[in-house]
C-alpha cells in the first residue's frame, strides 16, 4: 500500500485555501450585515437619503423583509406595526415593562377641588410611519414627545370635568373616558397614529375624601337593605295571604265535591228503589193478572172438559196407572167428577 506524504508547500496551499474560503465568508457576512437591513414581521420602515437631489424621507413604505441599503448614503428607521400600549401606572411587572410604555398614575383634580389618581391604559397602534416621522420624528420621540404628553394633557380635561361622586357613576365615567380618546384621536391623527381605546381601570381618591365618601355610601347601603327588609316582609305578608285564600279555595272545592258526591249517591239510590219498585209492582200486577185469567178460565162452560183433556194428554203416554180404588184413599179413575173436584 503507498503512502502519500504531503510537502511543506503542500500544506501551504492547503492553508492558504482554507484561509480564502473564511474570508470570502466573513466578508460575505459583513457586506449582508453592512448593505442589507431585515424588517421584522411586526414591523414597518421608511427610507431616509442622506445625499443627492433626492434626500430627505422617502413616501414608500416597507414591510417585513430583507432590504438592500447602502451605508452612508441611506438608511431605513424601523417603527413597530402592531398595537402599543401606554400604560400610566406606576405598578407594571419587570415581565410586562418590556413591551410596554409605562409613566406615573395621572393625578386629576375634580370640579370640586379634590384629588383623584387614576390609572389609565391608551391602546395604540402606528399606521403612517411617513407622517410620524415627517411630524415628530425617528426612533422613540413618538412615545415621548407625542402619545405620553397628549395623553396626560387630555386626560386631565376630560376627567377634570367629572365631580368625584361621579368617579363612582360607570356611564360617566365611560363618558368620559371616550370622549377622552376621541380628542387624543383626532390629535395624533395627522403623524400617522390611530388611538384603538383608551380605559380607565383603576382610581384612588385622597385619603380624606375616600373616608367620606366610604361611609356616605355605607348610609346609603344600611337605607337601601332597610328598604329591601321592608319590602320582603311585605312580599311576605303578600304571599301568606295568597296562600291562605288558596287554601280556603282548596277547601271549598273540597267541601262542594263531598255534597256533590252525596247528592249524585243519594239520586243513584232513589233511582235504583225507584225502578226496584216499578219492576215489582209489574211482577206483581202481571201475577195478578194471570190468576184472574185463569180464574175466568176455569169458570167458562166446558172447563171440565178441557181439564179432562189435559188430564188425558198428560197421562196419554202412560200404559199403566196404579191407583188404590178402596179405603178412604180410594179413587175412580172413571168418576171425572170426582177428580175434577179434587183439583
Amino acid at each position: 500500500m503507498a503512502t502519500v506524504r504531503l510537502s511543506g508547500g503542500g500544506r501551504s496551499k492547503r492553508i492558504i485555501g482554507l484561509g480564502a474560503v473564511l474570508a470570502v465568508f466573513i466578508g460575505t457576512i459583513a457586506l449582508y450585515f453592512t448593505f442589507t437591513t431585515n424588517v421584522r414581521p411586526d414591523e414597518i420602515a421608511v427610507r431616509q437619503i442622506y445625499l443627492g437631489p433626492n434626500s430627505g424621507i422617502q413616501e414608500d413604505i416597507y414591510g417585513p423583509g430583507l432590504h438592500f441599503v447602502m451605508p452612508g448614503y441611506e438608511r431605513l428607521h424601523l417603527f413597530p406595526r402592531d398595537m402599543q400600549l401606554l400604560e400610566f401606572n406606576e405598578y407594571i411587572s419587570a415581565s410586562q415593562a418590556e413591551d410596554v410604555v409605562t409613566s406615573e398614575p395621572i393625578r386629576i383634580q375634580t370640579s370640586e377641588g379634590y384629588q383623584v389618581t387614576v390609572d389609565v391604559t391608551v391602546a395604540y397602534r402606528i399606521v403612517d410611519p411617513y407622517k410620524l416621522i415627517q411630524e415628530i420624528g425617528p426612533g422613540k420621540l413618538y412615545q415621548t414627545s407625542l402619545i405620553i404628553p397628549r395623553s396626560d394633557k387630555i386626560l386631565r380635561q376630560s376627567l377634570g370635568r367629572l365631580n368625584a361622586e361621579e368617579f363612582y357613576q360607570g356611564e360617566r365615567r365611560l363618558r368620559a373616558a371616550e370622549e377622552a380618546r376621541t380628542l387624543l384621536a383626532a390629535e395624533v391623527e395627522d403623524a400617522g397614529v390611530e388611538v384603538w381605546h383608551l380605559m380607565v381601570r383603576h382610581y384612588t381618591y385622597d385619603q380624606r375624601y375616600q373616608d367620606a365618601i366610604e361611609q356616605r355610601k355605607i348610609q346609603d347601603q344600611t337605607v337601601f337593605k332597610n328598604r329591601a327588609e321592608a319590602l320582603s316582609a311585605t312580599q311576605e305578608a303578600e304571599k301568606n295571604r295568597v296562600l291562605a285564600e288558596g287554601q280556603a279555595l282548596i277547601e271549598v272545592a273540597r267541601e262542594q265535591g263531598r255534597a256533590d258526591i252525596k247528592k249524585i249517591a243519594a239520586e243513584a239510590n232513589l233511582y235504583y228503589r225507584q225502578k226496584g219498585a216499578e219492576g215489582e209492582l209489574l211482577v206483581a200486577l202481571a201475577e195478578a193478572e194471570g190468576t184472574r185469567l185463569e180464574n175466568n178460565a176455569l169458570q167458562v162452560s166446558g172447563a171440565n172438559n178441557i181439564v179432562g183433556l189435559e188430564m188425558a194428554e198428560v197421562i196419554g203416554g202412560s200404559a199403566v196407572i196404579v191407583v188404590p180404588t178402596d179405603g178412604p184413599s180410594g179413587v175412580n179413575p172413571l168418576d171425572l167428577d170426582s177428580l175434577i173436584g179434587g183439583w
